[in-house]
């Protein structure tokens, strides 16, 4: 009997792993955001979460088509993630919605519709805002943890403190979590009524972030701007924040909802491009 040739196993396959990974952090990020359910409802919000690993992931129309057709597979992944997280978040709070178009680098929501958008590892978040409600929109989510090296590029000498002080739980704050938070807040800040000018913030290290209550409390350094409670939890490897309204007055207290708006999100990484 003649013995048939050997075959050579496949190569692996980089990309097939990077989906294959994103689907399992997608299933923990969604569990772990459901812990937040009754902070956010709180304060008018729902989220949703979604990954590059979703079946059928597609445009839901020609103005996410258009946006999409020159970007490569990984980023247009990422993006329809996105979108999706929006939609399933608006869902969250009882509003439907159909493609979400880019202005820009921003997504253009339909009128009554506002949410934000992250996204990182393959997995995308969104946190999105009630009918009738006005708490500042802005979340973050980082699932590769940020060298300590990186305090310099996120926080001024008044904020290394906060390295050394507890969060809610016990565990000390990390340059991941500060970097997170900080950005969930940039993006509040950039919108609504009483949203800052680009331009009027240069950095996130413009920002000044002091432990309070259950997050932190995080106002603009060098511009006029309302401060933001920003909480913050652990996600798989990394961390999620999401602003949760502002502080009732100067040093801590609970989150106050307050003002409208859209943003997705600035690019802020260390070492690294946007991902918006």
């Amino acid at each position: 009997m003649t013995r048939p040739p050997a075959t050579s196993p496949a190569p692996p396959d980089p990309a097939g792993h990077r989906v294959a990974a994103a689907a399992g952090l997608g299933l923990l990020i969604a569990a772990r955001l459901r812990d937040l359910h009754t902070e956010l409802e709180a304060s008018g919000l729902g989220q949703g979460v979604a990954c590059v690993a979703e079946p059928h992931l597609s445009p839901a129309g020609p103005g996410e088509a258009s946006a999409v057709a020159s970007m490569p597979p990984r980023r247009r992944l990422e993006f329809l993630a996105g979108r999706l997280a929006a939609r399933r978040a608006l869902r969250a709070v009882g509003l439907d919605c159909g493609e979400i178009p880019r202005a820009g680098r921003l997504p253009q929501f339909p009128p009554g519709r506002a949410a934000s958008i992250s996204h990182s590892a393959g997995v995308a978040v969104a946190v999105a805002r009630a009918p009738g409600r006005d708490t500042p929109l802005g979340c973050d989510l980082e699932l590769r943890p940020l060298p300590a090296g990186a305090a310099r590029l996120v926080l001024r000498e008044d904020e290394e403190e906060v390295l050394r002080a507890a969060r809610p739980g016990g565990a000390p704050w990390s340059v991941t979590a500060l970097f997170s938070a900080k950005e969930a807040a940039w993006k509040a800040l950039h919108t609504g009524q009483e949203a800052l000018r680009r331009g009027e913030l240069r950095s996130l290290r413009d920002l000044r972030a002091r432990p309070c209550p259950d997050g932190l409390r995080v106002e603009a350094r060098t511009a006029a701007a309302p401060a933001v409670h920003v909480h913050v939890i652990t996600a798989g490897p990394g961390v999620f924040s999401t602003v949760l309204g502002r502080p009732a007055h100067r040093g801590d207290g609970p989150a106050v909802p307050a003002e409208r708006g859209r943003l997705e999100g600035p690019a802020h990484r260390p070492g690294g491009a946007a991902s918006r």
